[in-house]
């Protein structure tokens, strides 16, 4: 890191996010370049490499930045009174509203929120010129959604002549400068501490956190800041004492383990801050998934189908949204008593079809009539190839009529919004999450 004139040799490594300088000074100090307060210190800054990169408020700061009128007000981006909120700006979400919230709740805790239908071709353009910028920093750029991915910058400071950190800061500026939006970026040691790096300092955030330092820094958060720790599980922990990641720091391996499997160690990793995962570049995806751990365990069969079919039409829209499909379905199921089942099939030709993901996996959830309820329930396509047209299936003449009414289903989507056109396992959803 080439260093600005001014700074204390023995500080700590700093760096600019307006000017782009570099120096080693007092966490919090100016710049000495441009006396700017936006500025970043770490012991390691220069070394870290990993990022998390996510977009702030993504469809309504679109929103925003298309209708300039609408900069003070609060946004909800979503479908009518009987959808949900797909996104909503920060304002909004001083009222208490959130993503994926019923809208008519919603409405009840904002009622003077403007009210916009999703437009999703707008939203994808914009989110392939943030992934085209992405990539000309370096190559390993896994998309995790529509507004997140993560970066390996690792041996990219020859490249750009400035190391990680500073090359994501110029990122953020472009961002801005060239499409009006906002990012968050977390640089870490790891995906896991990536990803919570860029939660800590939102929006248009920066942060950087290290392994040395992760075991102090998460020992106060309660165990959901743990990704993967769902409402039920949190439950079973905060019941066996472990309500912070402290708890589970101090509790020791052996102990986890014996308690609760693979999954204990697991526990003791996450609470370190240890994750071995590297970034996978979306053309080396290995399969497209979505999971939901329920709140109760579900027994009753029907409810779990119209879950099992709400999955399906998320991993099928990744899918699309990819641009690949897959040859394999995989059920994935956590028992009442937290055991994992994983059940596969191979199909006659490859889909990102949500109906035909969905007949092989009720097929494959049919089979596990003997386990009494479950708390959590995945579907995932793996064996995936670009995707080509759709073709009959020779075992089913009416494959091509149910694929031309799903495209025309996605279509209606993206022109008016996700709630336009449902089933009736959706109905059945829409009405258990009122009551």
């Amino acid at each position: 890191m080439n260093e600005t004139p001014g700074g204390n040799k023995n500080g700590r490594p700093s760096a600019c996010r307006d000017c782009f300088g570099a120096w080693r000074g007092a966490a919090g100090a100016r710049c000495p370049l441009c006396r700017s307060e936006r500025t970043v210190s770490h012991q390691h800054l220069p070394q870290l490499a990993i990022a998390h990169i996510d977009c702030d408020a993504f469809y309504a700061s679109i929103e925003k930045r298309d209708q300039p009128d609408l900069l003070n007000q609060p946004v909800i981006v979503g479908g009518g009174r009987r959808g949900v909120v797909a996104t909503c700006c920060y304002i909004a979400r001083t009222y208490g509203v959130k993503s994926a919230m019923p809208m008519f709740r919603a409405l009840s805790l904002c009622p003077n929120a403007v009210v916009i239908r999703p437009r999703m071709d707008v939203y994808l353009r914009e989110a392939r010129r943030i992934r085209e910028l992405m990539q000309s920093l370096t190559p390993l750029v896994e998309p995790v959604s529509i507004d997140e991915a993560y970066l390996d910058l690792s041996g990219t400071e020859a490249l750009h002549g400035a190391p990680p950190a500073i090359s994501l800061m110029k990122l953020q500026r472009d961002i801005e400068t060239e499409l009006g939006l906002g990012i968050s970026v977390g640089l870490a040691s790891n995906k896991f501490l990536a990803k919570l790096a860029s939660e800590a300092d939102k929006p248009r955030g920066f942060f950087a956190l290290c392994l040395d330092e992760a075991p102090e820094w998460l020992a106060g958060r309660p165990v959901r800041v743990i990704s993967g720790v769902g409402a039920h599980f949190e439950k079973r922990l905060n019941a066996d004492g472990l309500r912070t990641v402290r708890d589970i720091q101090e509790t020791g391996i052996r102990a986890l383990i014996q308690r609760y499997g693979e999954t204990g160690q697991w526990l003791h990793n996450s609470a370190f801050g240890r994750h071995d995962g590297r970034v996978r570049p979306a053309g080396e995806r290995k399969s497209i998934s979505s999971e939901m751990t329920f709140s109760e365990n579900i027994s009753d069969r029907q409810t779990l189908e119209d879950y099992l079919w709400l999955l399906c039409e998320q991993t099928a829209g990744r899918a699309k949204r990819a641009g690949v499909e897959g040859g394999t379905v995989t059920l994935k199921m956590k028992s009442h008593d937290f055991r994992t089942l994983s059940r596969r099939t191979a199909l006659v030709q490859p889909t990102q079809l949500a109906q035909t993901i969905f007949r092989a996996a009720v097929a494959l959830l049919a089979r596990e009539s003997g386990v009494r309820s479950f708390r959590l329930l995945g579907v995932g396509v793996s064996d995936l190839h670009n995707a080509g047209g759709d073709t009959l299936d020779l075992g089913d003449p009416t494959s091509l009529k149910r694929a031309k009414a799903e495209r025309a289903a996605d279509i209606a989507r993206e022109r008016f919004g996700g709630d336009i056109i449902g089933t009736g396992r959706g109905a059945r959803i829409g009405k258990r999450s009122k009551t």
